[in-house]
């Protein structure tokens, strides 16, 4: 296995086809692909954070990940891949989401800590900005991270958050 460059358009073709619950994203700042003697077997997705709170400038989010294939490792490969990456770039610190039912192997596999459980979300509809949650998927996540938390980028966690709770 090898990793390879993918446009967005390319990754977002395999996640459309591939993930078992995500769809395609609208941005990203890069993506990897993985690939053996038949072809592409995975991608992912990087970007800037969803999560508001986590927009500080140093810190980006494996938006997807997607593999077809039974190849071990991957997975872990291509999360290795998105830290290196995000990392050559001026990023200090990269999260990613797993859905709580997924174990996060590959994550563990390739360096990075789970911080958080997360209880599932009502989804986006709100008072000042209504929203159509058809198709939104909700359900209970983990959050994991790999890097550091600099005095840049501590800022952008809520006061709500103890260092317990960040497990450095």
């Amino acid at each position: 296995m090898r990793l390879v460059p993918v446009t967005l358009r390319e990754a977002n073709a395999y996640v459309e086809a591939h993930h078992r619950h995500s769809d395609p994203v609208r941005g990203c700042l890069f993506c990897v692909g993985v690939e053996d003697e038949t072809g592409v077997i995975g991608v992912a997705i990087v970007g800037r954070p969803l999560a508001r709170a986590l927009q500080d400038g140093f810190t980006a989010e494996v938006l997807r990940v997607c593999t077809a294939s039974s190849k071990k490792n991957a997975c872990s490969m291509l999360y290795g891949a998105c830290w290196r990456g995000a990392k050559a770039v001026g990023f200090t610190r990269i999260v990613t989401y797993t859905l709580a039912v997924e174990g996060g192997v590959s994550l563990r596999a390739s360096g990075w800590t789970q911080v958080a459980e997360l209880p599932a979300r009502p989804g986006w509809d709100g008072i000042a900005r209504r929203r159509d949650n058809e198709g939104y998927r909700s359900g209970a996540r983990a959050r994991w991270e790999k890097g550091e938390i600099t005095r840049k980028n501590r800022a952008a966690i809520p006061e709500a958050v103890d260092d317990r709770q960040l497990m450095l």
